[in-house]
């Protein structure tokens, strides 16, 4: 080998080792860098002629466990989709209110019961009576709140799509945008690696909304498939739909045109869980504003009815007129069977008994059709009204169990009935967010070894001195050469 080749190697081994030594500090400095992967460099044998000519540079690679890395974006869908249903069930049993606090709906229906039982026992007090009067108004109150509540959910559920589809639609721009970059990239010759950590980074949030499977083409280029099937870029961005409302009411269903659906590239597509978009964060505010929500609303609506019904039965209270609503309206008219959808946040006390709206605590005593306070002592329709609020009585709607229960029994039920899908969304939050962390975690343990990166930096060092030792080595047979 001649003086001039063994130099070449020699420079070659320390543009290797100068090269080397900026990817160890590169992987360094970005250990705690979210979307940061592993950089590892590419070397090989140069030849010349069939004979080796030092070290040449192929490139910088990312290192990644692809697989695991898909597991891990499926897995941040699921959790966030499970994360989404536990605060509904978690935000509507708070709203409602469980047994043991004050104010809840089962505590105001047994201090409407307890007022009840209080004022036939002194049916002349005025107080007592005012008492009904309170604990009637706060449980159509709650009941009110409770289903302005769920409403609220339903409007922050819409809102939030509207927003995770512009988030969506603008990724899925920016991923297409650097494919294009990394391509040109990869055209000239330069390193591309950092904008795939900005890709990856972009694919992650996308996931999380809509779970996608990313494949890769030639020349580190993507294309992205929701798991439900859709093609969300292949070539060019796939455009998403949707258009938020201004207020949401109880009426209002996707089903009857009021809100908005989704749409891929102009055509309508099922946003249920099933759909092609299925399984993320998307569709989980979806079932929270068309399903989850429609399904509280409708219970709450159950138990109102079941109160106006339980007040105007036949026999309760003698003085009202047929059809005539009793001391539960739905905003001061009889119940309307066909016109249930809403009727929790309808729900008022009879004005008749009310003073502050023209009417009169007597009538609580005397009957709602009464025209004078007859017998102070008389407390026989207070007592009817009691046994009415107490009567086993199957619910007329809503999805309860076919079995007669007192008011107090019924609304004990819905309280069952959330906090049993509170108790299921825990479980199912928790089971998805220990196996997004377990992925997660395998993912980290892929990713850089400080450790193990400064042991190759000292590698490196090393090599760095040998090939600088072999130029000094070099340059001294040359200065003899020279000197001869």
């Amino acid at each position: 080998m001649s003086i001039s080749s063994a130099l070449s190697n020699a420079l070659s081994g320390l543009t290797a080792s100068a090269r080397a030594a900026e990817v160890v500090s590169n992987n360094v400095a970005n250990a705690l860098t979210e979307g940061y992967a592993r950089r590892e460099l590419g070397l090989s044998t140069r030849s010349l002629g069939g004979e080796g000519a030092g070290v040449k540079v192929d490139g910088v690679a990312r290192v990644q466990n692809r697989t695991i890395l898909a597991d891990r974006r499926l897995a941040d869908a699921a959790a966030g989709n499970a994360a989404l249903r536990q605060k509904f069930h978690t935000d509507l049993e708070q709203s409602i209110g469980t047994s043991d606090q004050p104010g809840s709906l089962t505590a105001r229906m047994n201090d409407l019961e307890s007022a009840l039982i209080a004022a036939a026992s002194r049916p002349d007090s005025e107080a007592r009576l005012q008492d009904v009067l309170a604990s009637a108004k706060g449980l159509a109150g709650h009941l009110h709140a409770v289903s302005d509540d769920v409403q609220a959910m339903r409007m922050a559920a819409d809102q939030e799509i509207a927003a995770q589809v512009t988030a969506l639609n603008d990724a899925l721009v920016r991923i297409d945008r650097l494919n294009a970059t990394i391509l040109a990239q990869r055209s000239s010759g330069s390193d591309a690696t950092a904008l795939m950590d900005q890709r990856q980074l972009l694919v992650d949030r996308v996931s999380a909304i809509v779970p996608v499977r990313e494949v890769m083409r030639d020349n580190d280029q993507i294309s992205l498939y929701s798991t439900g099937g859709a093609v969300l870029l292949e070539g060019n961005p796939v455009t998403i739909g949707f258009t938020a409302v201004g207020i949401i009411t109880p009426d209002m269903t996707q089903a009857s045109g009021a809100l908005s659906g989704l749409t891929l590239n102009d055509q309508p597509i099922r946003s249920a869980e099933n759909g092609i978009l299925g399984g993320g964060t998307l569709t989980a505010l979806f079932a929270v504003r068309d399903e989850l929500a429609v399904s509280a609303q409708s219970q709450l609506d159950a138990v109102a009815r079941d109160l106006i019904g339980r007040f105007a039965a036949p026999g309760v209270d003698p003085t009202l007129a047929p059809g005539a609503p009793g001391l539960f309206t739905d905003a001061g008219a009889a119940l309307d069977p066909l016109n249930e959808e809403g009727l929790a946040a309808r729900l008022s006390v009879n004005a008749l008994t009310d003073p502050g709206q023209g009417g009169a605590l007597w009538r609580l005593r005397a009957g709602l059709g009464a025209t004078s306070p007859g017998d102070v002592g008389s407390a026989a329709i207070l007592q009817a009204l009691a046994d009415a609020l107490a009567a086993p009585q199957v619910p007329a709607s809503g999805s309860f169990l076919g079995a007669a229960r007192s008011a107090s029994g019924l609304a004990a039920d819905l309280l069952s009935q959330v906090s049993g899908a509170r108790q299921s969304a825990d479980d199912s939050s928790a089971f998805a967010g220990a196996k997004q962390q377990t992925l997660a975690i395998a993912l980290a343990s892929d990713g850089v070894d400080t450790d193990a990166e400064l042991q190759n930096l000292l590698m490196v060092e090393q090599s760095y001195a040998a090939n600088a030792r072999v130029i000094s080595a070099l340059d001294e047979m040359i200065q003899q050469i020279i000197g001869m």
